[in-house]
């Protein structure tokens, strides 16, 4: 497929890698211009090019950028040919993206994506840490591969994200639609927790929505205090940290 990319920090740098050498047309750019994309980004094929250029003639655009930018690239956005799939991989932490009333109140990030952007998104690769993303694809069938949740509200919107998903090298599990994309936000069972195909259906089902924001500041606090207190966090260490609060 065409795919483009915008963003091109851990999770938007990864996808350029893994989606190219799957044999995937992909260009990536961020908002700095393309000579600032690190050169191991394109490795396995990608091509660094402009924010404009990145929605021209693709079939998919990924949006793998804070979700604190996501009005200011709607012109980009309205750019995209009208059948092009839209994948957002983005989660909303106050601390950074500041104050957003509507989300503080309780709508679903994904939904609120789709007001910003003014068209339909699937949701997918915002509930895997960058580190796990890249380390820790398998091939299919593995039965140590891990599972990333899919939420969409229209079809192929959700097929293709999930045919994606699994050509990164996890398993691609669907979560409904965007309504109940919530079970996959920070704070959520499913969320950073390293789960398989045979487990994620069971932590997307047993997720409260009321408790997410508190566990989710709470999973932040506690880095927080660790990474002051000198402490260099492995991925084994967040993991752990996500399944105790989360879970």
């Amino acid at each position: 497929m065409k795919i483009g990319i915008l963003g091109a920090g851990s999770i938007g740098s990864t996808l350029a890698r893994k989606l190219a050498a799957a044999g995937h047309e992909v260009k990536v750019a961020n908002s700095r211009g393309p000579e600032t994309i690190e050169a191991d980004v394109l490795t396995t094929g990608a091509t660094a090019v402009n924010a404009s250029d990145v929605v021209q003639d693709v079939e998919v655009l990924i949006t793998s950028i804070p979700l604190n930018g996501m009005l200011a690239v709607k012109p980009l956005v309205a750019n995209l040919p009208t059948d092009a799939v839209v994948i957002d991989t983005s989660n909303y932490y106050p601390a950074r993206d500041r104050h957003v009333q509507a989300l503080e109140d309780g709508q679903v990030e994904s939904l609120w994506i789709t007001e910003q952007l003014g068209r339909p998104v699937a949701k997918a690769w915002n509930a895997i840490l960058s580190g796990t993303f890249e380390a820790k694809g398998a091939p299919a069938g593995d039965p140590t591969r891990l599972a990333i949740p899919v939420a969409a509200d229209r079809d192929a919107d959700r097929e293709t994200a999930m045919t994606l998903v699994e050509d990164t090298g996890f398993d691609a599990v669907d979560a409904g639609t965007l309504a109940d994309s919530w079970r996959q936000q920070p704070g959520a069972p499913a969320y950073c927790t390293e789960l398989t195909l045979q487990e994620m259906p069971a932590a997307l089902a047993v997720a409260e929505k009321d408790v997410l924001p508190e566990r989710r500041d709470k999973a932040m606090a506690a880095i927080g205090e660790r990474v002051e207190a000198g402490d260099l966090l492995t991925v084994a260490d967040l993991v752990a940290l996500n399944r105790a609060i989360y879970r």
